[in-house]
């Protein structure tokens, strides 16, 4: 009875368990393919070579580090440049260039009686022409040097430092001025024309003789 019975199941079982199991080909089935580990680089090895012919692209620089450069370049160029010119500047005589102290101003017969001021700007002198002399007052106050303003409305020289007032031929009579302004060295040349030489100055010290009389202080008319 219970063989009968394992016969009638077995016939059904067996489908199912042909479908549960499929067969195998080999006694094994094969593995999946696996990656190769990688393997380790040794440390100090030099990385292997690209391909020939391979492209590398770097990214574009900033603008800001192109600015940078360009300002590190400026302020060396300029320090070089610095360096540059105060080495040539120590080969270079160190002179002071003055205007000439010996010029010519015309003829007498150029200027009217009294008080001319057409030189001070240039030369810094007034040239005054009395009736029978005529002589060049150097505008320097004596007080503290500063060069004081004809007033013709009032016949006189006025230092607008402090003061000081002069007369028409420098003789001072108001303020702190200890002493008349200079006079310059004046003489005719071969031509008739009057040279003037501001190196050269007359004065009238206080409480001492003055110089304006001596010859090249005045010109005769």
């Amino acid at each position: 009875m219970d063989s009968a019975n394992n016969q009638e199941l077995s016939p059904k079982l067996s489908p199912d368990l042909s479908k549960a199991t499929p067969p195998v080909a080999g006694a094994t089935a094969a593995a999946p393919p696996t990656s190769a580990p990688a393997k380790a680089v040794p440390p100090g090895a030099k990385p292997a070579p690209k391909a020939a012919g391979a492209v590398v692209e770097s990214a574009p620089d900033p603008p800001v580090n192109k600015m940078r450069r360009r300002i590190v370049w400026a302020a060396v160029v300029g320090f070089l440049a610095t360096c540059f010119l105060m080495f040539l500047r120590f080969f270079l005589p160190r002179t002071i260039f003055e205007p000439a102290s010996t010029f010519r101003i015309g003829s007498p017969s150029d200027y009217a009686l009294g008080v001319d001021t057409k030189w001070q700007q240039q030369y810094r002198i007034w040239v005054t022409k009395t009736s029978d002399r005529l002589f060049v007052i150097y505008a320097r106050c004596t007080h503290l040097g500063c060069t004081p303003d004809w007033k013709a409305s009032e016949n006189k020289f006025k230092c607008p430092c402090h003061g000081s007032g002069y007369d028409s031929e420098g003789i001072n009579f108001e303020g702190p001025a200890p002493r008349p302004m200079d006079r310059a060295h004046v003489e005719l040349d071969p031509e008739g024309q009057i040279r003037v030489d501001i190196a050269r100055l007359y004065d009238w010290p206080k409480g001492e003789s003055s110089d304006f009389d001596q010859p090249g202080a005045y010109i005769s008319l």
